[in-house]
């Protein structure tokens, strides 16, 4: 009995990830369209350096969280909430995407004025993710949870302070920091905890 609720739980999974998948490649996909735009047409609107950092940083995390999805094959029994949850986490994450590269920038000077006139939607639904993270990473079971130790603790209450300062400043000073720490930290997360050789 135990055998075939595995079974059926293993199926589910692989249901979930393609699902999951469509939607962070819809992600990658707008992510990918929008430097292509910007390759195709460089002079059509201003650059912005915290801009294009954030691009960077968000492609890594829909990378990071495809990977980080693996560790789903550990529920024992699906659920709907669960299935909704993942997703809706996903839809988030794609939600970043197109803030970061909208439709129509035509009543903007440049990426930089877009950027900034969105803080509130991109942080906001930035600080939503290292949340809604930490629910995923219990969904996983406590000893998944508990062998990221109080880095972890401590990490995601920062990144959503971080988050809602972002919000109420346009400091370019604060941003271009934000975005440079925020991108070495997830580099050094995503090295220390995959790719290390026990």
């Amino acid at each position: 009995m135990a055998a075939d609720q595995a079974a059926i739980a293993a199926q589910e999974f692989t249901h979930i990830r393609i699902v999951m998948g469509m939607v962070v490649g819809l992600g990658v996909t707008r992510l990918l369209s929008g430097v292509a735009r910007i390759i195709q047409h460089p002079g059509q609107y201003k650059l912005y350096a915290v801009h294009l950092a954030w691009v960077a940083s968000l492609l890594l995390m829909l990378v990071h969280f495809w990977w980080w999805q693996f560790g789903l094959y550990q529920i024992p029994l699906w659920t709907f909430g669960i299935y909704l949850f993942i997703i809706g986490y996903a839809v988030i994450l794609f939600l970043l995407c197109a803030l970061l590269f909208p439709d129509s920038m035509h009543d903007y000077k440049g990426y930089e004025d877009y950027f900034l006139s969105k803080r509130a939607w991109f942080f906001g639904l930035l600080a939503v993710t290292y949340l809604l993270d930490v629910i995923d990473t219990l969904l996983k079971g406590e000893q998944h949870f508990a062998q990221f130790g109080n880095e972890y603790l401590i990490r995601t209450p920062l990144f959503v302070i971080l988050c809602l300062t972002a919000i109420v400043t346009a400091n370019k000073t604060f941003h271009r920091a934000f975005v440079a720490f925020a991108l070495l930290y997830q580099a050094s997360w995503i090295w220390r905890l995959f790719d290390t050789i026990a």
